[in-house]
């Protein structure tokens, strides 16, 4: 997989600075007072750092913006970049600047003097997410920076407080990986494989095959690979960090490696970009991946359904009725909302074995997600107050956009069916509410539930804060501090 790029806390050390290769980043406040770093470049690059600093366009700069000197007299550096930031800045102004450092960085090394400034480590994970390239498939390698290295005053505790930090950008890494692959490569044997590798890091890994899903009754899931050479599998990864005693917190991704829509067939426009459509699965396996490496004192258990939904002559036709784990019969409407039928079984499997004290599932469910939200927000569903705003607080202290959407018996009522228990789809009005709907009827009463909707946020056709074009491990992040607050605090 993508590696983050190494992360080096080091001693200030300013007396080879001159002879220093690569670049060279200097933190500097708004206000444009010099520490002994800035002073030693300065003089080094005979006042040009000064001139910046007093330069009317410094004070209008905002956290994270930089002013870049090429080639600088005095230095060996091929550049010299001067970043806005407080010394006491916010998280996000943090992982900003470092998101800012590591588009310029290129393929040189890089040095970070960092002085006093608090929250290098953020810098540290800003400056690892943006570092990333997807690039396994092209001839010409992307250009990848040659290491870090953070001049800090307190390097050891740096070091620390990045150590978890770089188990969750590995984290995010493995979801873009994953996200990012085409279909005839990330097949579901293929996915299975790679995360039954996790269990070197620690976590105890099943997969279930068709005849065992047969024997589980899980007709709804089933029902969606069976026009498929690719064999449907469910997967499920369980870290066990906390007390024995301790009810597991369920995480539940959808893993639909291709979507054809199935016999109910998508339009040709696009249809490339429906390799994303196993998303929600990828956010799972990355959580999964970063609680094992960060050894988090939690107990999780992630379940991903793998499969492929293609049009064949054994495929699932509209009108079809098929039966779930749970008993209940649905009848497919449009083999095209196939991502539901997935989740149905696997949340109740998830229910009927572990008993969890909450249960969460992702999945890059709706178009109409898309038309409400955009690619800002992922929709947030939920049976319960609380933990859905413990979610919604998690995400937006990790800067992952989540938008509460409501549900309500009127939208239930539209996925009734005369023929069965239900309907798989309740029309285009409501789509990502009916959606959410559906799972509803899988969730017990009593279990804690939230559903995210990730459509539009797991892969995107621009760059954003902390990513490049492309899978964005939209959740990661927001799901590990929800699991650090709920059962690690």
């Amino acid at each position: 997989m993508t590696q983050p790029q190494d992360i080096a806390f080091v001693e200030t050390q300013l007396d080879d600075l001159a002879q220093v290769a690569g670049r060279i980043a200097a933190l500097a406040p708004p206000d444009g007072k010099m520490d002994a770093s800035l002073r030693r470049l300065n003089r080094l690059c005979k006042g040009a750092v000064a001139r910046v600093l007093a330069a009317p366009s410094w004070a209008e700069a905002k956290p994270g913006d930089i002013t870049t000197l090429e080639m600088p007299v005095g230095l060996q550096a091929v550049a010299l970049d001067l970043v806005c930031l407080p010394r006491r800045p916010t998280q996000t102004e943090a992982r900003r600047a470092g998101a800012q450092l590591a588009k310029r960085q290129g393929a040189q090394p890089l040095l970070v003097l960092a002085g006093a400034t608090v929250r290098i480590s953020e810098l540290a994970l800003g400056l690892a997410l943006r570092g990333y390239a997807f690039d396994v498939h092209r001839k010409t390698p992307a250009k990848r920076g040659q290491g870090v290295r953070i001049m800090c005053t307190r390097p050891a505790e740096a070091q620390a407080n990045a150590a978890p930090l770089m188990a969750m950008a590995e984290g995010v890494f493995f979801t873009r990986d994953l996200t990012n692959e085409p279909a005839n490569v990330l097949t579901t044997t293929e996915f299975a494989a790679r995360l039954q590798a996790m269990a070197d890091l620690g976590l105890k890994i099943e997969v279930l095959d068709e005849a065992q899903l047969h024997e589980l009754g899980m007709g709804s899931f089933l029902s969606v690979g069976q026009g498929s050479a690719s064999p449907t599998k469910l997967v499920v990864m369980q870290w066990q960090g906390g007390p024995k005693d301790q009810a597991p917190l369920a995480l539940v991704g959808k893993g639909v490696v291709f979507d054809t829509g199935g016999i109910s067939l998508k339009p040709a426009a696009g249809m490339e970009d429906m390799t994303m459509d196993m998303g929600g699965a990828g956010v799972v396996a990355g959580v999964m991946r970063s609680l094992a490496l960060r050894g988090a004192k939690a107990n999780v258990v992630g379940l991903v359904g793998l499969v492929e939904n293609m049009p064949s002559g054994t495929a699932t036709r509209p009108g079809d009725v098929v039966r779930s784990m749970k008993g209940d019969t649905i009848e497919v409407i449009n083999t095209d909302a196939e991502g539901r039928l997935v989740l149905a079984d696997v949340l109740w499997y998830a229910q009927e074995r572990f008993s969890p004290c909450a249960m969460v599932d992702l999945a890059t469910l709706t178009g109409a997600c898309i038309i409400a939200l955009g690619h800002e927000n992922a929709a947030v569903f939920g049976n319960d107050d609380a933990f859905a705003n413990r979610f919604l607080k998690a995400a937006q202290a990790e800067g992952e956009g989540a938008w509460r959407l409501p549900l309500g018996q009127a939208y239930d009522d539209l996925i009734k069916s005369q023929i069965a228990d239900m309907k798989n789809t309740g029309g285009r009005a409501a789509g990502s509410i009916t959606a959410a709907q559906f799972l509803q009827r899988f969730v017990k009463p009593d279990m804690p539930w939230i559903h995210l909707d990730i459509a539009g946020v797991a892969s995107v056709k621009s760059e954003t804060a902390l990513a490049p074009q492309g899978a964005t491990g939209w959740g990661v992040l927001a799901l590990n501090r929800l699991v650090q607050e709920m059962l690690e605090a």
